[in-house]
């Protein structure tokens, strides 16, 4: 089994940044690479970012140039460096996992753009 932890969002204001951290532990050798997804309420689940284990990353369009997702393989930990945010941006945020079975997914942290 793998978990994952989230943490980092918060209430900013547009145009502002947060980072998101996504700390993983347990059975990790079988992880492929890691992502980011996000749910708005009233919508559904959709893709942001992901990160290969040979550090390859891929971004939603709505995403691109404002995004940045990183890791750090000694601490097993995922960053979602969110800037210019917008109010679009409010979501809760999930980590997950790919080249898993089954796909694991974090508890979420509640990101939050409002003036």
């Amino acid at each position: 089994q793998v978990q994952l932890v989230e943490s980092g969002g918060g209430l900013v204001q547009p145009g502002g940044s947060l980072r998101l951290s996504c700390a993983a532990s347990g059975s990790i050798s079988s992880i492929t690479a890691m992502g980011w997804y996000r749910q708005a309420p009233g919508k559904q689940r959709e893709f942001v970012a992901l990160i290969s284990r040979v550090g390859n990353t891929n971004y939603a369009d709505s995403v691109k140039g404002r995004f940045t997702i990183s890791r750090d393989s000694a601490k097993n930990t995922v960053y979602l460096q969110m800037n210019s945010l917008k109010p679009e941006d409010t979501a809760v945020y999930y980590c997950n996992t790919y080249g898993t079975v089954p796909t694991y997914w974090g508890q979420g942290t509640q990101v939050t753009v409002s003036s």
